[in-house]
């Protein structure tokens, strides 16, 4: 072993060094250079810091810098994250997307244009006017649609969401709310009074046969037992027919 080599090293360090810190690292650990102003120390890691891929070897496992518009890659030629002012595409840090993409500001990407789209219009409404549906000749009816897909920033917009046309319908006359309300008071209250004079005669006849049949009751115990008459047939003695 070289005099400055030591092997009885801190961390993950196999062999190391006073001046250059760790040579080599132990069995699945990374090994990179990290730079302390003019100098170089080695350090050995259980993963790779930002910026740097690994790449693992028989006798020993390295960091290898990414490219320097890529803040972390697989590899060297595949990034999985851009650094500022770049959006990733298929591995590759680019300024512009390609065409046929937009630039997602917000996950820093190249997408693909998202249109609108709409579902199928709903039937016709009913033909009003002013929100009624009688008094009147010429009208409205509306239909309307919902928005199933969102368009992306420069997808094609959405189109409208509801459509109206003029009818026409054979003009009958509304009826007065305040004499349609006095019409349904009234029967209403009608309704309530023959259910009460239902009711009260139910209640009569309950109670009249339910008297009648307290009556019954009473003249039964208070009426005495009628004894069974005799047979006539069996007292009469029989009659000589032979004189």
């Amino acid at each position: 072993v070289h005099p400055n080599v030591s092997q009885g090293c801190q961390g993950g360090c196999a062999t190391c060094s006073d001046y250059n810190g760790c040579l080599s690292c132990k069995p699945r650990l990374f090994f990179v250079l990290e730079r302390i102003g003019m100098k170089q120390i080695g350090v050995c890691l259980s993963s790779c810091p930002s910026g740097y891929y690994g790449t693992r070897y028989p006798d020993i496992n390295k960091c290898a810098k990414c490219k320097a518009d890529c803040d972390t890659c697989f590899t060297r030629n595949f990034c999985t994250k851009c650094k500022s002012g770049f959006y990733l595409h298929s591995g590759k840090c680019l300024e512009k997307c390609p065409d046929g993409l937009e630039a997602n500001n917000h996950t820093m990407e190249c997408t693909s244009i998202v249109h609108c789209e709409a579902s199928e219009w709903s039937p016709w409404s009913p033909c009003t006017k002013k929100g009624k549906t009688c008094g009147f000749k010429r009208g409205n009816e509306v239909r309307v649609r919902e928005i199933v897909q969102h368009p992306s920033a420069r997808g094609n917009p959405c189109p409208a969401t509801s459509e109206s046309r003029k009818c026409m319908v054979q003009r009958k006359r509304c009826q007065k709310e305040g004499k349609g309300k006095k019409n349904r008071e009234e029967k209403r209250k009608k309704s309530n009074k023959d259910e009460s004079k239902e009711t009260r005669q139910e209640g009569k006849g309950r109670a009249a046969r339910r008297q009648n049949r307290e009556q019954r009751e009473n003249n039964n115990k208070t009426q005495p037992k009628k004894r069974k008459a005799p047979n006539k047939e069996q007292n009469l003695a029989p009659v000589d027919t032979a004189h």
